[in-house]
């Protein structure tokens, strides 16, 4: 019995020595790129990753309260005490009214900037990739060879070596293009958020619209109809595919009812709206925390569930622990 319990020391004094550099279940946590499409051509949602493959994943979450991919994974490695410190700080900033809790309508202003500061930390980094010289400015050239790994000045329109980058480099020159406000031939980093995330932006609108409408308006005559909607798609899908698209379009995209889609109605399709997206995830907030479901997030009610916005280490020590005493049972 002896040997037994020195095992168990060991192994105790192991783990609490070693755990919080590497955690049981780290969060994976990566960019959104706002230019990202989707199968029916429209732009990736911010929340794409929310709840994916039948899992609900909490990076999301912690990003939408943290604004920042980097501190979230830094929040990752805190311990729980620094957690709830942290975010006692931000709770107080979120607290417009400061009457000490947080109603729904703060909750989803702080989410709304939280997107923005996410676009504009993601849009800085593949800035600072693509600005090979370091001049503060990027320009068509250094763009296309840090995304596409084209060098010099060839003519890339014709280089014909694969139709989708093709096409690709194509609409990007155009958005470029429509980013450069002073016509300089190049971008600074206010300008390259907009060229990144266009869908960000109703300045960007127009030519979003415009690129849809070349490509989805087979019959050119302004609108999308259903058999536009679903193109090549729905030439390998079945009928059940085809039914629930018909009904997403019918009654999600196509307001008006008269069967097609107008450029309001596009749009509405092909860009994401944050204001939902950050509304959803006020509710998905309230759910898990509410807990007298007063409509009210007390400052205790968000810190008892820290780990639900900003995450830490604190999932994973009680893992730990669990794994513990099934060893401890064990012997």
């Amino acid at each position: 019995m002896g040997g037994k319990w020195i095992v168990l020391l060991g192994i105790l004094f192991f783990s609490f020595s070693t755990f919080p550099a590497t955690p049981a279940s780290p969060h994976i946590h990566t960019h959104h790129h706002g230019n990202e499409r989707e199968e029916d051509g429209s732009y990736s949602p911010r929340d794409s990753n929310h709840f994916a493959g039948g899992s609900h994943h909490s990076e999301f979450d912690h990003e939408a309260i943290l604004g920042s991919v980097k501190e979230a994974e830094e929040f990752d490695q805190l311990e729980p005490g620094e957690a709830k410190r942290r975010l006692r700080i931000l709770v107080s900033k979120m607290d417009l009214n400061k009457d000490n809790a947080i109603d729904r309508n703060e909750l989803h202003a702080w989410i709304v900037r939280s997107f923005k500061m996410l676009s504009k930390e993601e849009s800085h980094d593949r800035f600072e990739d693509a600005d090979e010289n370091e001049d503060g400015i990027v320009t068509w050239s250094e763009y296309v060879a840090d995304a596409y790994g084209i060098q010099g000045d060839e003519d890339i329109s014709l280089t014909g070596e694969n139709v989708e980058d093709e096409k690709l480099i194509k609409e990007d020159k155009k958005m470029f293009e429509a980013a450069d406000k002073n016509k300089d031939g190049s971008l600074d980093k206010d300008e390259f958020l907009m060229f990144t995330h266009p869908e960000e932006h109703p300045e960007m609108l127009p030519l979003i619209l415009k690129q849809t409408l070349e490509e989805k308006d087979l019959d050119g005559d302004g609108f999308i109809s259903f058999q536009e909607y679903i193109g090549e798609r729905g030439k390998l899908q079945d009928k059940e595919w085809l039914v629930a698209e018909k009904d997403k379009f019918d009654h999600e995209y196509d307001k008006d009812g008269d069967g097609k889609l107008n450029g309001p109605e596009i749009l509405s399709w092909v860009v994401p709206s944050n204001d939902e997206i950050a509304e959803d995830e006020v509710s998905h907030l309230f759910a898990a925390s509410d807990d007298n479901h007063d409509e009210m997030l007390s400052m205790e009610e968000i810190l008892d569930h820290h780990d639900t916005f900003v995450g830490s280490e604190a999932t994973d020590y009680g893992d730990h622990l669990h794994n513990i005493h099934v060893f401890q049972d064990e012997l």
